[in-house]
């Protein structure tokens, strides 16, 4: 594997998210999450969808999701199955293109039978001006 795998996994990842059940097959079952929004560590996609809500089809949404797009990505695959992606997640209104939200994401990784899976996933917010 190579780290533009890893690239090309992320990014994938983030074309795939309102189709909840394809981003789904990305994270490992027993994902471990931390998100900015949340106080404790979310062990689980069960856990997940605690913070995440239920899943909406896309012809029953009422407004399109935001742009969300990674970008400054940064990967190593450390061989034995073993990846890190960090990146910066870039949140666009759909309609005007602006920036809505930024978040720094690191993103370990394990490759087995079923390809590239998310262990853990650690996000924060940005300010959405730039400033860190």
């Amino acid at each position: 594997m190579t780290s533009a795998s890893l690239d090309d996994f992320v990014v994938a990842l983030y074309r795939e998210l309102g189709d909840r059940a394809a981003f789904d097959a990305r994270l490992d079952p027993a994902v471990t999450v931390w998100e900015t929004p949340w106080p404790t560590l979310m062990r689980g996609i069960a856990e997940l969808d605690e913070l995440r809500g239920p899943a909406v089809a896309p012809e029953d949404r009422a407004e399109p999701l935001p742009e969300v797009r990674p970008v400054e990505i940064v990967s190593d695959d450390f061989g034995a199955g073993t990846g890190l992606v960090r990146y910066v997640l870039e949140v666009r209104d759909p309609a005007d293109g602006r920036l809505l939200e930024r978040v720094r994401v690191t993103d370990v990784l394990r490759h087995g039978d079923e390809g590239w899976r998310i262990v853990h996933h650690h996000a924060q917010d940005l300010p959405a001006d730039g400033a860190n």
